[in-house]
């Protein structure tokens, strides 16, 4: 928490720039974290304490200098408001947020290496962001690493975790990697899963199963002589 004067004295959002205004190396570095943010409005539909950011500044106290954000390139941060203030954030300052600092960060390493595994782990370690994952399906033979990490801060300091998808049990999510078709192409990206362990599945691929449904039921009905474009209520 911070003092009052503290406060005074930082900057305020409307006073700092959103990001860091260096580009994507990739159009999955946006597309990717954007698709568990839409999933997350979706299973989170009726929590207003949550905050899922996505290639934003994340601006705190335990670097050296307040004005120096980090840029995720996603975050999530629980027991804050939805919205600030019924507002749309500009950036995040922890100095703003009651002290609350994101519980998960993400980033994807992509051509150009961006220190995922050294200097931003140690800005996540300093500041306190209890899980990181990095998502590395591309160089992780470069890197010598793995595709896909999730570190948990433990006792102050970063552990590898095991297991995929890997139960975040203090978010209330699992997160893991899943090969579907999204807009036309048949790709891997990252998802959400519950505690059982059960995927959470996108708009569209419950769109699908619906319709599927829709047309088992029709097959049935055919198949006992009924015919379901002219039921009773029609």
């Amino acid at each position: 928490m911070f003092s009052p004067d503290l406060k005074n004295a930082l900057p305020t959002t409307d006073e700092l720039p959103c990001s860091d205004d260096t580009p994507v190396d990739n159009e999955d570095q946006n597309f990717l974290p954007n698709i568990l943010l839409f999933l997350l409005n979706s299973i989170w539909a009726n929590r207003l304490d949550w905050y899922f950011g996505v290639d934003m500044g994340v601006y705190h106290t335990t670097g050296v200098n307040p004005r120096v954000p980090v840029v995720p390139d996603a975050f999530l941060s629980v027991g804050v408001e939805r919205k600030k203030g019924g507002k749309s954030r500009k950036s995040y300052a922890v100095w703003e947020e009651n002290g609350i600092v994101p519980i998960f960060t993400l980033e994807m390493v992509s051509h150009t290496p961006g220190g995922e595994y050294e200097e931003k782990l140690d800005i996540y370690r300093k500041l306190g962001v209890l899980y990181y994952v990095i998502y590395n399906p591309e160089f992780w033979r470069r890197d010598q690493h793995q595709p896909f990490e999730v570190y948990k801060l433990i006792d102050g300091n970063y552990q590898l975790q095991i297991g995929e998808p890997y139960l975040m049990a203090e978010v209330g999510l699992g997160i893991g990697r899943h090969q579907a078709v999204i807009a036309g192409i048949q790709q891997e990206f990252l998802c959400w899963y519950d505690e059982q362990g059960k995927r959470y599945l996108t708009d569209g691929e419950q769109a699908q199963q619906e319709r599927q449904r829709a047309e088992q039921l029709a097959q049935y009905l055919r198949s006992i002589g009924v015919d379901p474009n002219n039921l009773p209520g029609n």
